[in-house]
């Protein structure tokens, strides 16, 4: 979690957020900022194209009865996971940010901790733990009713997506003046009354980004519906790829799979629009509200609960499995080719999406205009398109225009870097956003060329945000399971692929023991995103 001086950024005024919009930016660096931007728009501006060449039958399934059910039960579910991940993750900000439970610190950790556990590490372990062969039922004789389909789909996501609401929401309640809620109780108003009026409007537009990541990321999964045995969209997409000469209706399906993303977006925007922010920083901390007898048992009770289902059960149960494992002789040995690959993988992308970062972040600050917004907007929107449509659109991109490159660790490692710089972005543009241009005009005036100045001091000014969204980039590349599995190149494997693979085939051991290694690796730079976020950005 990134935070950000709003007040800062309030007083700056436009000296601080940019140059002249005179000013012309260098060449180089629109080159830069296109290398990264124009490979993906181009692959999925080519499968746009291809649909038009799209056989009979490819229309024939877009127009199909088996379709309609699918986008149904793909909005079904969006939608279910989607109110479910806002329920908790509103509950839980208010409830660690607002009340006098005991050990906050240590529930917030927690709290956030499953946004480190792959979606289908969370199926994997529900589909092991349930049913009458499951774990629950050959440990203690209890049988849980086997967790598969839609309900198991809508569980594993919506305990892998709450934390985004969670970490959201609450960085936006530490910045909301307690003196409106005061003058309002102050009025008579009761709690509730007081908490729809005044906070949720505030909460708004915060809660609305949270879910439209949650949303944005239901529609787009892959491994979980895929081990639930729940046909959503990616899973047939996936199916129709890999198990048929004519590609045609895969890629006609994952362009209704792009619209469908695309509306959510227009949706989000429109809604989110309308938000209200009364008051972007506290003058003072707000007072605690003490919960008493039921309400003190209910507020732990909540957070309680979902730290026990969303990450103690999981660990213990991965944790479970290779215990097992290694008792009844079976190998559980560290899968080093799929660490190797993995850290490789998600190395590589995090470099290369901080360097081309600075491009980007410093056209649209210093050089603001129409066409940077149209640059920045479009990292987002490829960063918001179902992963497996933008993997397909690559593959038939390479192999149409540029074969030699086609499933090598080059595609690969662009590919994760350009679907996932927007995260390094918005780090790095909230750090460049508190640096005052000056420094920069100091530097020129000093005999500096532009690329040395950005080099020498634009670049060390942004160094902690560039670092917070390498990190986050790391984080996301080593859970990417669907791009791995259509692009990497011959005999490269990760922690992911091996994940799912194991757990699709049973084998419960071999897939818990590289899930908690991918897990281990995760922690650290999660820790650094959400438990020191000044360390990201200088006060």
């Amino acid at each position: 979690m990134i935070e950000i001086d709003s007040d800062a950024l309030a007083q700056a005024g436009p000296s601080r957020r940019s140059r002249s919009t005179a000013a012309k930016a260098p060449w180089w660096l629109w080159a830069a900022a296109l290398a990264i931007v124009l490979p993906l728009g181009l692959a999925i501006v080519a499968l746009l194209v291809r649909v038009f060449d799209a056989t009979d039958s490819a229309w024939s399934t877009l127009l199909s009865i088996r379709t309609l059910e699918l986008i149904w039960r793909s909005f079904a579910l969006t939608a279910l996971v989607t109110v479910a991940t806002t329920a908790i993750g509103v509950a839980g900000a208010w409830i660690l940010a607002r009340t006098d439970i005991g050990f906050k610190r240590m529930w917030g950790v927690a709290f956030a901790l499953p946004l480190v556990i792959p979606s289908y590490v969370i199926a994997m372990v529900l589909v092991s733990s349930s049913g009458p062969r499951g774990l629950v039922a050959q440990l203690v004789g209890f049988e849980i009713p086997r967790l598969t389909g839609f309900p198991g789909a809508w569980l594993a996501l919506t305990l892998a997506t709450y934390p985004y609401v969670y970490l959201i929401t609450a960085a936006s309640i530490g910045r909301i003046d307690p003196a409106l809620e005061e003058a309002a109780r102050g009025l008579g108003a009761s709690p509730w009354r007081v908490f729809r009026t005044v906070v949720l409007p505030q909460l708004r537009p915060a809660v609305g980004a949270g879910a439209l990541l949650a949303a944005l990321y239901t529609l787009s999964d892959f491994g979980a519906v895929s081990l639930m045995r729940f046909d959503a969209f990616t899973r047939v997409i996936y199916a129709q790829y890999s198990g048929r000469i004519d590609r045609s209706p895969a890629i006609v399906l994952s362009i209704v799979l792009i619209l469908f993303a695309s509306v959510i977006i227009w949706a989000e925007r429109r809604t989110s629009g309308r938000g209200t922010t009364f008051s972007s920083t506290p003058n003072r901390p707000p007072t605690l509200h003490r919960l008493q007898g039921a309400k003190h048992v209910l507020a732990l009770s909540i957070v309680a609960v979902v730290v026990v289902i969303g990450t103690v059960i999981p660990i213990g149960v991965l944790t479970t499995w290779v215990a097992r494992g290694a008792y009844h002789g079976a190998d559980i040995s560290v899968p080093w080719n799929a660490v190797i690959g993995s850290l490789t993988g998600g190395s590589l992308a995090a470099l290369v999406a901080m360097v081309f970062t600075v491009p980007i972040v410093v056209l649209a600050v210093r050089y603001a205009s129409k066409r940077t917004m149209l640059l920045e907007r479009s990292v987002f929107v490829i960063f918001s398109l179902p992963h497996i449509t933008i993997a397909i659109a690559v593959v038939a991109f390479t192999i149409t225009w540029a074969r030699p490159v086609y499933q090598t660790m080059f595609v690969l490692v662009i590919v994760y870097a350009g679907m996932f710089i927007a995260q390094s972005t918005s780090a790095a543009k909230a750090s460049l956003l508190q640096v005052d241009p000056a420094v920069e005009d100091a530097s020129r005036s000093l005999g500096r060329g532009p690329f040395a100045t950005l080099m020498r001091v634009t670049v060390p000014l942004m160094a902690k945000g560039l670092l917070a969204g390498g990190a986050l980039v790391f984080v996301t590349t080593l859970k990417e399971l669907p791009v791995t599995l259509l692009l990497s190149p011959p005999g490269f494997s990760t922690l992911a692929v091996r994940v799912w693979a194991a757990a699709d085939e049973l084998l419960y051991t071999r897939a818990a023991t590289a899930a908690l290694i991918l897990i281990a690796m995760s922690v650290l730079p999660v820790y650094f995103l959400s438990i020191k976020p000044k360390a990201v950005v200088e006060r």
